[in-house]
């Protein structure tokens, strides 16, 4: 399945120059909070990641340089567990991914979360390495970062390749699934694997209920929303708006039979800028409707919703 099967006229550019990698990954490591630890090692961690990232290939399918995933990783270290020389430490995580829309200048979000639980071991003089049949390798601290990278990069094609097709990434999301399932394990510092975790937002929740069936018409409102209603405005703006509007009837309805759910607030986290943009621009009584139905939803951002005029 090529991810833009409808840009005809892209899939004709160059046949030639076909690249494997998936992701055109951004990395930023901040360590500012870290004292007694030599800031060559999170320079090279950077570049580690960077490499990883880009270098790897993770799906089956050739990516044109164009079609590749543009993607940020920023990697907030917070603290050193141990002695500076033992290279353990604890942090943040926050991901987030676009997309193109059809024959536009425009990029969606498709993909923004904050992972508060991340922690790891990093020796500078080896090479990241990740093995889906083995994901725990043999030093649980040392084998969870490539693991959150991963289970993050699989989140990232999930999100977008469902969102050109319908439940397009569920190879990609059962592959992070795979990651939790056999995450390292470490009780003393390794969080977010677990159903049983301190915090519910976290890996486990999230790729359980993408999977989970009475999910399902989340992901048929993540590719309807994009194919039918984002990809379309720039050829029939009035259609493709008119489209999108009974969306937020079916979020709200979903989020009544499955409240508080971290799927809902991830997709919430990664479009409110845009859906706020987007009811702005509908008719008068289209509007109130959506602004009721998305201030229920979508709680932390109602009084934005309601500002809008």
């Amino acid at each position: 399945m090529n991810r833009f099967i409808f840009i005809l006229g892209i899939l004709c550019l160059s046949l030639q120059s076909l690249s494997a990698q998936e992701l055109q990954a951004e990395v930023q490591v901040l360590s500012t909070r870290v004292q007694g630890v030599d800031p060559k090692v999170f320079t090279t961690l950077k570049t580690a990641l960077t490499e990883f990232l880009n270098n790897r290939r993770w799906s089956s399918d050739n990516f044109i340089p164009n079609e590749r995933i543009q993607c940020t990783f920023f990697l907030n270290i917070t603290e050193s567990v141990g002695a500076p020389e033992d290279n353990v430490f604890k942090g943040t995580l926050t991901v987030q991914s676009t997309r193109p829309v059809y024959n536009s200048s425009y990029t969606s979000t498709t993909f923004n979360f904050l992972d508060r639980e991340v922690a790891f071991k990093y020796d500078p003089s080896q090479v990241l390495l990740f093995d889906d049949n083995r994901v725990a390798g043999t030093d649980a601290l040392i084998a969870n970062l490539p693991a959150l990278i991963a289970y993050y990069a699989y989140m990232i094609l999930g999100f977008d390749y469902d969102s050109f097709q319908q439940e397009g990434g569920d190879i990609f999301f059962k592959k992070a699934q795979n990651i939790v399932m056999n995450a390292p394990e470490d009780s003393r510092v390794i969080n977010g694997w677990k159903s049983n975790s301190s915090r519910k937002i976290n890996r486990y929740w999230l790729v359980d209920q993408i999977l989970d069936p009475k999910f399902s018409q989340v992901r048929k409102f993540w590719y309807n929303y994009h194919i039918k209603g984002l990809d379309l405005m720039r050829k029939e703006p009035q259609k493709g708006l008119q489209n999108i509007a009974p969306f937020f009837t079916a979020l709200n309805l979903i989020n009544k039979e499955n409240p508080s759910s971290i799927y809902l607030m991830t997709v919430f986290n990664t479009k409110s800028t845009e859906f706020l943009n987007l009811v702005a621009q509908l008719p008068p009584e289209e509007k109130q409707k959506a602004i009721q139905q998305l201030s229920e939803v979508d709680v932390s951002n109602a009084a934005k919703y309601k500002a809008i005029k």
